[in-house]
């Protein structure tokens, strides 16, 4: 069985495992740890899943910004990164860990998620294009890549703008 919790200052090398793991390199082990730093980290929205007592899976969601064109900076989360042990990938792990991730941001009042990743992966979650609601990438990335997801009805409605990543994204 599979728990999914927030990280605990333990975790701390467990998660950089499973990111270093997941993708082969050592970035993604890096954001997680350069946004802990930040004040765009959100504790609970780090989360990791459990197996047996070991993590096998890790997610975070973190603050970042939609400028737009009025000079407004609407606030929105980042799902970046999502990564399972490769032994246990294909189980549904990273699903379960988006899902349960998706609740708690919704639940804590986040309106607004961004996320660039497989086109075939995320729409199961309601994620669209970003650019087809309106909003741009700082760097370049595919259309079918760059999408967003209105966690409450009408998040996105009107929000037309560049989204605003921290400093620790740049490089991965």
């Amino acid at each position: 069985m599979t728990t999914i919790r927030a990280e605990t200052p333990a975790d701390a090398e467990a998660i950089s495992e499973v990111n270093r793991l997941a993708f082969g390199r050592e970035n993604e082990a890096r954001l997680v740890e350069a946004i802990r730093d930040t004040p765009g980290f959100i504790p609970g929205l780090s989360l990791v899943a459990e197996r047996d007592g070991r993590v096998v899976g890790h997610i975070l969601f973190s603050r970042i910004a939609i400028r737009t064109d009025k000079g407004q900076e609407v606030p929105a989360l980042a799902l970046a990164p999502v990564a399972v042990l490769p032994e246990y990938q294909g189980q549904g792990i990273g699903s379960t860990l988006i899902r349960a991730g998706l609740d708690r941001a919704r639940a804590l009042g986040h309106r607004i998620v961004v996320v660039v990743g497989h086109p075939d992966y995320y729409p199961r979650f309601g994620f669209t294009s970003a650019r087809a609601q309106g909003l741009e990438a700082p760097f370049p990335v595919s259309d079918p890549a760059f999408m967003a997801l209105a966690l409450t009805p009408g998040a996105l409605d009107g929000v037309h703008g560049l989204v605003v990543y921290p400093e620790a994204f740049e490089g991965v």
